[in-house]
């Protein structure tokens, strides 16, 4: 069994699984990960509650709480849950997740499409300029056709005519967010927002020279970063076992 209890990897992008392997890759030497997708119809309305409820049948066969952990909006579902049944999550780590939950790489693709009245094709190829720059994981026209995919499977109402928003606030438990220092999707105020969230145990990430898929590109740096945030979770509730244990024998005498 692992020293850091088992993890759940929260997802929503079927097409753009290929981008969080090279992480998972890494943690799964650690510890024991699951794999969670939403997978939504086309003819299925976009709810990020259909979502989260979807999670809660799966997480609530688990034995003990989990670490939750997932990448934009896939953290924003693991984010939303977390809230909403805190009781079956350990600790809750995002990875390009802004403050405002709802504000992903999908809204830079819409405010493409109204601000610059571009076509669809037009637009995305402007956001993956924002997401990759120059440093693109396979050939663009691949890329475009995944993202395509990915822009049909959100669980959000985002559109041409709306863009939707999420509550801000933080977690109970503890919490690890995680971002890129040089994200064009999400900015220095979308991370730093969630200052004003954060507990003392908590922790606000950011890995040097990331982009918003940071952790494709930089998988052994993230992975010894957020084992040394489970690692320190672990040590709390020893040190808390501990201090329970010293209590309880000196009132009992």
């Amino acid at each position: 069994m692992s020293i850091y209890g088992d993890v759940v990897w929260v997802s929503a992008s079927p097409s753009l699984r290929f981008l969080s392997t090279p992480l998972i890759n890494k943690l799964i030497k650690y510890t024991n990960i699951s794999g969670w997708e939403y997978i939504q119809s086309l003819d299925e309305p976009a709810c990020i509650d259909t979502a989260v409820e979807l999670l809660h049948h799966y997480l609530k066969t688990k034995d003990v709480p989990i670490h939750l952990i997932g990448h934009g909006i896939g953290g924003t579902i693991a984010l939303m849950f977390a809230r909403q049944y805190p009781h079956l999550v350990k600790s809750l780590t995002l990875l390009s997740v802004a403050a405002q939950p709802a504000k992903t790489w999908h809204v830079n693709y819409y405010q493409q499409r109204q601000i610059y009245t571009l076509s669809k094709t037009e637009a995305l190829f402007n956001t993956l300029e924002n997401v990759f720059k120059d440093k693109y994981p396979c050939c663009p026209q691949t890329l475009i056709d995944k993202f395509y995919r990915n822009l049909d499977n959100l669980p959000l109402m985002h559109s041409l005519l709306q863009i939707e928003k999420l509550p801000v606030s933080g977690v109970s438990m503890p919490l690890m967010v995680c971002g890129g220092q040089i994200d064009m999707i999400l900015g220095y105020p979308d991370l730093y927002e969630w200052k004003k969230c954060l507990k003392p145990e908590d922790t606000l990430w950011k890995c040097p020279q990331g982009g918003h898929f940071f952790h494709y590109f930089y998988p052994e740096i993230v992975s010894q970063q957020i084992l040394h945030f489970w690692r320190s979770y672990q040590l709390e509730v020893v040190q808390k076992q501990v201090i329970t244990t010293q209590v309880n024998n000196i009132w009992l005498g």
